[in-house]
């Protein structure tokens, strides 16, 4: 074959491969480039530096031969030197990052927790967090070491770290440098931060923000300072939306938006900007703007929205994201709306490769990927039979929500299905809620009294986003829990795949349209469970679950749902393995609070196992020491977790979760009873096993009353009768749906004061052919007679007590550990 001839079959071929995308309607040439740079942005930072060196070299090598031999097979081996090309620059880039991060004197010293002086730059304004108990509040910020001063010795750095201080430290601002004494600790490896910078001291300060930094600084101030007269959740929500300030956001209102899928509106989000870009879109070809003049406004809107929330990686991130998806919108193709969006894609990892190993970048990609490639046929199906801008409002979350679920589902361990109906309904009110903060924002420089009223009313505007985010994640479908594993989140991926490619079919029938609406509507009302459980796909934990009594074999563990992956934990287990394994099974990510009811092996050898990757807040414990106390101090302490004590009469809160210490009573009262307690002891009425000593500390754990959902839950620790009779003597309510039985079912239990509880299920945290008698026939048969469902982890596994729609119910699960 001639050389004109095989050129011109080539040009042939190629138009071919055009038409054939083109005709599909995606292109996907180069998604294989993203991925390929985003995977290495994942493994370069957790592997050895060679292993990097010879896949970047490899994939160079690789490219190079292609390219060498393309002629052949032009459009596959472009594709391939692309991606190869693509490897190459991507791990040599990442590489180059790591380095530059792990650099210097910093990680060493923070292996060793070292105190050292240093100078930082700050480059986050500081977030201020409560300590969950009487400890004073800190915060935490991102922050560069650029000099670093021990035992006399100084050395220059540039050094990425997260620094915690004291409440002090909220006056300093972005840009800002300052001088510190601190104490340094690591990270985990392929963090952006190389280790976290515990300020002793307050800051010093030594150069000022740039005037950038500090007219953005003013502007936010401005902004808190007009919505200040607000009520709470409106006065934390119109910050949070017009610049991801979520610094004032009440806990429970995060709490209810994380649950109702609502999120994405109080962060720095591409999903947040890109539906505020649709709705303006919108709004612009509404009022007559020339289509050339739309994308201009959306640059307009985007810029502003960058120098509003500070020019973060997180906020370019946004932005980019933001930008494409305003794209694919406006020219309404998905075949130049994916490229697009891949081009950002790599373009964002080579500036800043730490983006890809964040879930903010996951969720942004994910959302701008839905939006681009599902919107644009969602709202044409819609367009049908609806106006074009209720078909975009409507088509646009929900092709951002269906796009984002897997990863929401590793995330929470959870999906909403009131998320779309939460994101519509809201929707409407975010743009003129941005749009009025905004203006506030702008004018507060000038006249706080004037930025007042555009803030006010921007407060109206909240006050429904507040509305929908509270009433959405108080109902029974906002909350579906699913498996976070890998089976889980796959079979997740495929229904979701397979809801992506029926869905524009769906939307283009309006009666089908309808009737599903209603049925979803119904169904997230009043949730109806499937009359045979699909284990294989949801598996454990069950839909529902308030209260695990953890399989942790001679132990008690519980653990109580505060909301999606967040759960409190009262008391570990004698096995760290066994209750990291039960928290791990039910997806249980983040700790806010454990309490240790007293300080047996049995009760709090398990805490390792509680902290072992998981954000914990704080670690609970009644007054007094011993050794074992010191011990769970020490733990504590190398984790960075306070550990507080507790009184009765405490009242705390957590997410859905609330509870009231009703005991250990106090000392007077407690000495007052100890002659019961040694009467018991003398009579033979403890544990051959403990005797005098144990009875007294079993007789001191904490007794606290829970409520979930409107449920009581009665935890008891290892309580004896005298206790369980100074409970009754003390005239609280002790009445409780739950019960842990005290003492893993002793054969001591005092009758009145089980009658008083009249618990519907009574939980049994026992382990298997144990030398304690444990539980006693007396007690089961005591708890039986005054009506309780009994349940015993030596012989259920793992017990769940699940509210449906009936009432309670129990659901058991046998891990072989």
């Amino acid at each position: 074959m001639s050389r004109t001839r095989r050129q011109t079959v080539e040009a042939a071929q190629g138009r071919a491969v055009e038409d054939d995308a083109s005709a599909s309607g995606l292109d996907l040439r180069l998604v294989p480039v993203a991925v390929a740079c985003w995977s290495c942005t994942l493994v370069v930072p957790v592997v050895p530096a060679r292993f990097s060196v010879v896949a970047a070299t490899v994939a160079a090598a690789v490219a190079i031969v292609v390219i060498a031999v393309q002629g052949r097979v032009r459009y596959a081996s472009l594709a391939a030197a692309l991606t190869c090309l693509g490897v190459a620059v991507a791990s040599t880039v990442t590489l180059l990052h790591v380095t530059a991060a792990r650099s210097g004197p910093v990680p060493a010293l923070a292996a060793r927790a070292a105190v050292v002086t240093v100078d930082v730059r700050v480059r986050s304004d500081p977030v201020l967090r409560p300590s969950h108990g009487r400890g004073a509040p800190y915060i935490v910020l991102d922050a560069d070491v650029e000099r670093l001063t021990r035992h006399g010795e100084t050395t220059r750095v540039r050094t990425p770290v997260v620094l915690t201080g004291p409440a002090s430290w909220t006056v300093v601002q972005p840009g800002e440098r300052v001088r510190t004494v601190a104490r340094l600790a690591p990270t985990e490896p392929g963090e952006r931060a190389v280790a976290v910078l515990a300020a002793r001291t307050s800051p010093t300060p030594l150069r000022p923000a740039g005037p950038l930094d500090q007219a953005a600084s003013r502007l936010r101030a401005g902004l808190r300072e007009a919505v200040a007269g607000l009520p709470p959740n409106e006065r934390g929500l119109v910050p949070a939306l017009v610049v991801g300030d979520e610094s004032r956001m009440p806990p429970q209102l995060v709490e209810d938006f994380r649950t109702a899928g609502l999120s994405h509106l109080t962060a720095v989000s591409g999903t947040n900007l890109t539906i505020l870009l649709a709705f303006v879109l919108g709004a612009a070809r509404w009022a007559g703007l020339r289509s050339w003049g739309v994308p201009f406004l959306g640059v307009a809107c985007a810029l502003g929205f960058v120098l509003l929330a500070r020019p973060e990686p997180s906020v370019l991130r946004a932005a980019a994201m933001g930008l494409v998806g305003l794209a694919g919108l406006a020219v309404g193709s998905r075949r130049h709306g994916l490229p697009a969006l891949t081009c950002a894609v790599v373009v964002l990892l080579m500036v800043d490769p730490w983006l890809g190993r964040t879930y903010g970048f996951a969720l942004s990609v994910l959302a701008t990927a839905g939006i681009v490639v599902l919107g644009p046929p969602f709202g044409d199906a819609l367009a049908r039979w609806l106006p074009r801008f209720l078909a975009t409002a409507i088509g646009v979350p929900l092709a951002a929500q269906l796009a984002c679920t897997p990863v929401v589902a590793i995330l929470s361990g959870s999906v909403s299905a009131v998320a779309v109906v939460a994101n519509l309904l809201a929707a409407p009110a975010v743009t003129p809620a941005t749009v009025l903060g905004i203006a506030a924002t702008l004018i507060a420089p000038v006249s706080v009294v004037v930025a007042s009223v555009p803030g006010h009313l921007a407060g109206y505007a909240a006050r429904w986003i507040v509305e929908v985010g509270t009433r959405a994640a108080g109902m029974p479908g906002a909350d579906l829990t699913w498996p976070s594993s890998g089976l889980g989140v796959t079979v997740l991926t495929l229904l979701c795949v397979a809801a992506a490619l029926i869905t524009p079919w769906l939307l283009n029938r309006r009666w089908v349209s309808v009737a599903l609406a209603g049925l979803l509507t119904l169904w997230i009302v009043h949730p109806v469970r499937l009359p045979v459980p699909l284990t294989w796909i949801t598996g454990w934990p069950p839909d529902g679950w308030l209260v695990v009594a953890c399989d942790v074999g001679q132990g008690d563990a519980l653990v109580l749902r505060s909301g999606p992956a967040t759960a409190v934990v009262v008391d570990t287990g004698p096995d760290p393995d066994a209750v990291d394994q039960c928290l791990r099974g039910l997806g249980v990510r983040r700790v806010p609070y454990v309490l240790l009811t007293h300080f047996h092996a049995d009760h709090t050898s398990g805490l390792p196992g509680v902290l072992r990757g998981r954000e914990v807040g704080e670690i609970g414990i009644r007054p007094g020491a011993s050794s074992t106390a010191d011990r769970v101090r020490a733990t504590a302490r190398a984790a960075g977790v306070d550990v507080v004590p507790v009184a009765a009469g405490d009242l705390r809160r957590v997410g859905a979760l609330s509870w009231t210490v009703l005991g250990p009573a106090p000392t007077s009262t407690v000495e007052a009873d100890s002659a019961a307690s040694a009467g018991d002891a003398r009579s033979g009425r403890v544990d051959s096993t403990e005797g005098e000593e144990g009875s007294a500390e079993n007789d001191a754990s904490v007794v606290v009353l829970a409520q979930t959902q409107g449920v009581r839950v009665l935890l008891t620790g290892d309580v004896e009768p005298a206790s369980q009779r100074r409970l009754l003597r003390s005239g609280v309510d002790l009445r409780a749906s739950i019960l842990k039985v005290p003492h893993h079912g002793s054969r001591y239990q005092d009758t009145g004061f089980l009658r008083a509880v009249a618990a519907r299920v009574a939980l049994i945290s026992v382990g298997a052919d144990n030398d304690y008698g444990h539980p006693a026939p007396s007690a089961i048969e005591e708890l039986t007679s005054e009506g309780a469902r009994v349940e015993r982890t030596d012989l259920a596994g793992s017990v769940a007590v699940v509210k449906d729609g009936s009432g309670l119910a129990v659901v058991t699960r046998s891990v072989p550990r």
